[in-house]
This record gives C-alpha cells, sequence and structure tokens, in this order.
C-alpha cells in the first residue's frame, strides 16, 4: 500500500465534544467522522483496524467450531412480543412500523431471531450441538451516547449462540466459548480480565465479562490479587462480617443536627467516623391488576452503613424487590415518614397495617450497635440505636451494597482490590429461558421433545479499538498492538520526491516486505520529516523504517518501535532478517 493511493486525514485538534483519549485520538487520526450522536462512520484508516479484529475473531470462532451466518438488522416485532422483551426492553430497543403499520425492531442483539431459526431447522438431537455466530451491525437507543465508540449507539458486534440438548453439553459449549474468547483476546495483546458477571437483560445463571484494564475505564473490576477471584462491581458479593453484632454501650438520644442532611455531614458534626452512621433507602413496589393498573404499593426501606453505595443489582434479587422496583416518591416517603430525605431512619415505623414499612439491612448493619440514623424529623438523628432494644430485627438481612477495595474475598483469600476496565466481551449461559418463551423444541433420543439449552456470547467489535487505545497511548497519539494496527510498518522516505536513491530503496523494501506478508505501507506524499513522523505517530503504526539519503551513503536504515523514544540503525540489506527477529514477519 502507498500513501498516496490511501485516505489519511488527520487533525492536529479533537472535537471539543471528544471527552476520552480514544474518542479524541481515533478522531484525529483518521479513524472515524461523526454523523450524529452515538453514530459514526469508519474512516479507511478505522475500516483497517476493525477489518483485523474481525479476523481474529473468525478464525478463533471457527477453530471453536462455531458456524458463521447472518442474521438481519431489521426484525419483526412479533419474536420480541414471544419473549416479552419487545415491551421489557424499554427505550434503547429502536420500534419501528413499516407502511403495513407491522411492528419491527432495529436489533441489538439476535436472541429470539437465531430461536426462530433452531426451532425450524434442528429438530433433532442427532444435530446438536451447534453454534451459530454472525458478526453484524446493531442498535442501541443510548439516553446519552459518549465517548466515542465506547458508548456509541450503533455499534458492530459479534454474537453466537449455542444450542445443546442438556445442561452438561451447554456447559462444555459455554467452556469452549470461554477458552476461545481468551485466545482471542491473548492475539489482541491487551491485557484484560475475566470476571463473573450479572446476565442483565439477557438473562441466564452463569455469565463472564471480559474486560480490558484501563485507568479510564467506565466499569470497576474486583479482583483477589492473592487468588483467581475476579468479578464486576455488580457481581462481587460483600461477605457477611465475621464478628458478632456489638452489644450496646449508648442510651438512645434524639440529637439536634440542624441543616445536615447526609451521613457524611452528620459524621463531621458529631465528630465521629462516617462508618458509624446509617443512611436510609425508600424503594416502592407496585401491586398491578390485569389491566396494569397499580391496586396496591409496598414501601421498602433499606439501611446501609454510611460509607457505603447501593447496589441495584443485589438489590433486585432480595426477595420482594425481585420482581421490579422503583424510588418512593417524596409524597411517599411524606405518609410513611413523616419527614424529608436527609432525615429518615427505622426506629419508629409502622411495621403492621396500611403504613407498614418492610426494612431489609444490609449484612453489614444488622451487626452493628450504638449507629446513628435519621429521626423522622428535619434537623434530627438518632445516636445510640441498637437492634431488639429501639426498634425490631430487620424483615430481612442481605447483601445490598458494593465492595470496596479492603473487603475479605468470597473464595476466602486475601482481601479485594478495585481496579478498572472496559468491557469488550461477555458470556452467558441462558438455559431454557427463550426456547421455552419461544416454543423451540427437538426430539431427543426417547422421541420426546425438549427445549433447547442455550447460551450467547458478544464480543464489542467496534469497541475493542477504543479500548486498546484507551489502554495502549501516549502524548503523541495512538500506540497500536502488532494485531490490530491499521498498518504493521510505515516506510518514512526523507526526500523520495528529490532523490533518486531514496526512492529507489524506499520502493524496493516496500515491494520486498509485502512479498513476506508484511502489512506495510510507503508514505510517498513527500511530506515534511515533522509532518510525516507526526502523522504516523498519530495513528500509531508500532513498527518504522525511516529511509535517508545520508544514512543511505552508509548502506542504513533507521527503524523505531512506536514505544521507543529514539532509532536504532540496521543494515539496508539485513532489514527483513533484522524485522523477522522483532516478530514483525
Amino acid at each position: 500500500m502507498k500513501a498516496s493511493t490511501f485516505f489519511i486525514s488527520t487533525y492536529k485538534e479533537a472535537p471539543a465534544d471528544a471527552e476520552v483519549i480514544s474518542h479524541q485520538l481515533m478522531m484525529r487520526a483518521g479513524l472515524i467522522r461523526r454523523v450524529s450522536a452515538g453514530i459514526y462512520t469508519y474512516m479507511p484508516m478505522g475500516l483497517r483496524v476493525l477489518h483485523k479484529v474481525q479476523a481474529i475473531v473468525r478464525e478463533e470462532m471457527n477453530r471453536a467450531g462455531a458456524v458463521e451466518m447472518s442474521m438481519p438488522m431489521v426484525q419483526p416485532g412479533e419474536l420480541w412480543q414471544e419473549t416479552g422483551r419487545f415491551e421489557k426492553m424499554g427505550p434503547e430497543l429502536l420500534r419501528v412500523l413499516d407502511r403495513h403499520g407491522r411492528d419491527f425492531v432495529i436489533q441489538p442483539t439476535s436472541e429470539e431471531v437465531v430461536t426462530d431459526v433452531a426451532r425450524n431447522e434442528l429438530r433433532s438431537y442427532k444435530q446438536l450441538p451447534v453454534n451459530f455466530y454472525q458478526i453484524q451491525t446493531k442498535f442501541r437507543d443510548e439516553r446519552r451516547p459518549r465517548f466515542g465508540l465506547m458508548r456509541g449507539r450503533e455499534f458492530i458486534m459479534k454474537d453466537a449462540y449455542s444450542f445443546d440438548k442438556d445442561v452438561a453439553g451447554a456447559q462444555r459449549s459455554y467452556e469452549g466459548m470461554r477458552q476461545a474468547y481468551r485466545n482471542i483476546f491473548d492475539r489482541f495483546g491487551l491485557r484484560y480480565r475475566a470476571v463473573a458477571a450479572d446476565s442483565g437483560a439477557i438473562g441466564g445463571d452463569l455469565s463472564e465479562e471480559f474486560q480490558v484494564i484501563a485507568a479510564t475505564g467506565e466499569d470497576a473490576i474486583i479482583y483477589a490479587p492473592e487468588s483467581d477471584y475476579a468479578a464486576n462491581l455488580e457481581k462481587a458479593e460483600a461477605l457477611a462480617p465475621q464478628q458478632p453484632r456489638a452489644a450496646a454501650s449508648a442510651a438512645l438520644q434524639k440529637t439536634p443536627t440542624p441543616g445536615k442532611s447526609t451521613c457524611a455531614d452528620v459524621a463531621e458534626l458529631l465528630g465521629v467516623p462516617l462508618q458509624r452512621t446509617v443512611k436510609s433507602l425508600v424503594l416502592a413496589t407496585d401491586e398491578l391488576d390485569e389491566q396494569g393498573t397499580v391496586v396496591g404499593t409496598q414501601i421498602w426501606l433499606l439501611l446501609l452503613r454510611g460509607d457505603h453505595d447501593m447496589n441495584e443489582i443485589k438489590v433486585g434479587k432480595v426477595p420482594g424487590l425481585d420482581a421490579g422496583f422503583r424510588f418512593a416518591s417524596e409524597a411517599e416517603i411524606a405518609a410513611h415518614f413523616g419527614s424529608k430525605p436527609g432525615y429518615l431512619g427505622p426506629v419508629g415505623l409502622g411495621r403492621e397495617g396500611a403504613r407498614a414499612v418492610k426494612i431489609v439491612a444490609d449484612r453489614e448493619v444488622a451487626v452493628m450497635g450504638d449507629w446513628i440514623c435519621g429521626a423522622n424529623e428535619p434537623d434530627f438523628h438518632y445516636t445510640g440505636v441498637n437492634w431488639g432494644r429501639d426498634l425490631p430485627e430487620p424483615d430481612q438481612v442481605a447483601d445490598l451494597r458494593n465492595v470496596v477495595a479492603g473487603d475479605l474475598s468470597p473464595d476466602g483469600k486475601g482481601v479485594l482490590a478495585v481496579e478498572r476496565g472496559i468491557e469488550v466481551g461477555h458470556i452467558f449461559y441462558l438455559g431454557t429461558k427463550y426456547s421455552q418463551a419461544m416454543g423451540a423444541t427437538f426430539l431427543d433420543e426417547d422421541g420426546k421433545p425438549r427445549c433447547f439449552e442455550m447460551g450467547c456470547y458478544g464480543i464489542g467489535i467496534s469497541r475493542l479499538p477504543a479500548a486498546a487505545i484507551e489502554q495502549n497511548h501516549d502524548e503523541r497519539g495512538i500506540i497500536w498492538p502488532d494485531a490490530i494496527a491499521p498498518f504493521t510498518l510505515v516506510i518514512c522516505p526523507i526526500g523520495m520526491d528529490r532523490s533518486e536513491a531514496v526512492r529507489e530503496a524506499a520502493e524496493k523494501l516496500h515491494a520486498e516486505l509485502l512479498a513476506n506478508g508484511v502489512d506495510v505501507i510507503l508514505d510517498d506524499r513527500g511530506e515534511r520529516p515533522g509532518a510525516m513522523f507526526a502523522d504516523w505517530e498519530l495513528i500509531g503504526v508500532p513498527h518504522r523504517v525511516v529511509i535517508s539519503e545520508r544514512n543511505l551513503k552508509e548502506g542504513q536504515v533507521e527503524y523505531q518501535h512506536r514505544r521507543q523514544t529514539s532509532a536504532e540503525r540496521v543494515t539496508l540489506g539485513n532489514v527483513t532478517a533484522f524485522l523477522q527477529e522483532r516478530g514483525v514477519l
């Protein structure tokens, strides 16, 4: 490839709306261009990166026995209605009507369509197992698209779906995909962790995320340095304290706290550690009739230690809250607590009758003694609160909080640490969630119909380059791993338009490297050295060979890896062998 026949468009400055480094550098390096909020054109340089990502994914999926297909972007709404996701998925699912008034969706994922394929094509256990995959454009109508390709609305994804005759087979398929994903991410040359995860809207019982480690990552990764334990923040368990509940040693007192409505402010006013305080969060669950009308509401009070944060995923698994909850309105709070938020607490609450409030305490709060909480009266808090003496035991005790660094590891090996990551892959064991909902069955060995055991496996193809940049960049620009760089090597001839010797050497080396399978580009644009080098450092090509008339007189060229701060001289006739030693060939 020659630069004069390619398209290179670099900017000195990033657009004002580019918040994270990957977005800034992808725009400046000419990899993407914005069309609309969360929607981008992949420019020629960026498309080369995507093609390399896709090639590695495709090779490893094929090696693992998966079979490629392509499912439509526009899918019949009736399939999504069969599983209930047409209504449940919310506004992220882009729904459209065709000219006949029929419902369609722009696919964010393809469980429904692939299950429809299976129920029509896979009739016998003899056809199992099978794993279908596709690399396809998806669309999710994000409320606030941001960070370029990290959180866009339109994106490219590899999604795969396995079908097995029983749970044991599904587990084998899951393990096969887990290993395939490790192979894929190893080949990308990125630092990553596989972490236990919650299945979220996809559903299922077993789930792992693959997270690229980056300080700017949106996700918190919880891991134990002394073991293999790793989970995302939603999944990581906060163990129950090992010590018994502390005995009461202080009297219950109603203490003035004028204008202090947060746990931090109250702790500072009273001169006590924040860990002595308890925060109150009020939720509501609605009972609906067949027409969807609210016929009853249950109010819930969740209690967490003042320095801890609620984990909504965990809360959504508490019995009674697992069918869906919302935060209570101010009117509901006033009716049940007689106070505004900021001064709420469990002492003296009605636990029976029309104003009954169910109390769920986090595991830490359940063993606290002499704690501090709101008094259900503005500008007042209770100090010296104790279970049993000052209020009944909670209705439930559950893990409600996000873990923090220093918590005990759930596997019993040391304590937990936290780092940031970017989710680039996710694997799920689905069971019969979709096959049962859609009546997708096969005939087993006994001639009886059984629902398929399913798994699904996704990789964010277009998110991966952004994640790679977040992990690999410096003040000059991108530093691509070899496997996914737009070009592996760039030849930069100085004065090629003026020196026949430089031109001849550059074109000869270009042809030689192409013949040896190197993905090389020759910059024949005639740019000044400073501008030429700045372009390729911004674009992030990992290997560079500079040819100049001065060095040619000594029979040498200069080689520099993108991470190196200075170049090294190499004999012109030995360049291919030198690059082979470096693993470029």
